[in-house]
């Protein structure tokens, strides 16, 4: 089987990205970016992120799934943070270096997303995303726990995301918030050529 094709959304391969692109770069209207969206980045995220959270929220007990539903949705913030700059992550070896658009720090481009996307950004301040990526994202990730004294609770009481305050995260609240910020990229990015060209550079790179 060839690189090409490869599913990177639904049923769509490499080779199908390929052939739109060449559709966007010859006319780039905002309906064929609403298409873009909708026909690629929509349903990658949805069958490898989205959709699994929505199963382990129907059908959980609350008595842990919380820490799945988390690790899924920390796996998805360093996508749509590198989407949006049109970075893509290089393991750098001694000697090498990065090229124009790669990057090789996950803690800066998840600070980023936390810092600087609605409506995450209005909560996560005063060194709250630094916290959140070193006692939530890392973690889970790498340990399968909260750390620091942080817990994953299901809902929060006032629709907030995160209380700093008492270290808890509200997970479909968080979920919530990353649909609200997809749906929100989605309208700029038929209008954005900056978006747009990052875009092109994370779908040319993605393999699977």
């Amino acid at each position: 089987m060839t690189t090409n094709s490869h599913y990177i959304a639904g049923w769509k391969t490499q080779h199908d990205w390929d052939s739109f692109k060449n559709e966007l770069m010859i006319d780039g209207t905002h309906d064929k970016w609403e298409k873009a969206y909708s026909d690629y980045l929509i349903p990658r995220l949805n069958l490898r992120y989205l959709n699994p959270v929505k199963i382990l929220q129907e059908h959980g007990t609350f008595q842990g799934e919380g820490f799945s539903i988390m690790t899924i949705l920390c796996s998805l913030v360093e996508f749509l943070e590198s989407t949006y700059q049109g970075k893509i992550y290089k393991h750098v070896q001694r000697g090498q270096q990065l090229g124009q658009n790669e990057y090789s720090s996950s803690k800066t481009m998840f600070i980023s997303f936390l810092e600087n996307r609605a409506p995450f950004k209005t909560e996560f301040v005063n060194g709250l995303a630094t916290e959140f990526y070193s006692s939530i994202r890392c973690g889970l990730l790498h340990e399968a726990t909260t750390k620091n004294g942080w817990r994953i609770w299901a809902k929060s009481p006032n629709g907030k995301i995160v209380n700093q305050t008492e270290k808890i995260i509200y997970r479909d609240d968080f979920e919530k918030a990353i649909n609200k910020y997809i749906e929100d990229y989605g309208q700029k990015l038929q209008s954005s050529a900056d978006l747009q060209r990052s875009f092109i550079i994370k779908f040319d790179d993605l393999k699977n």
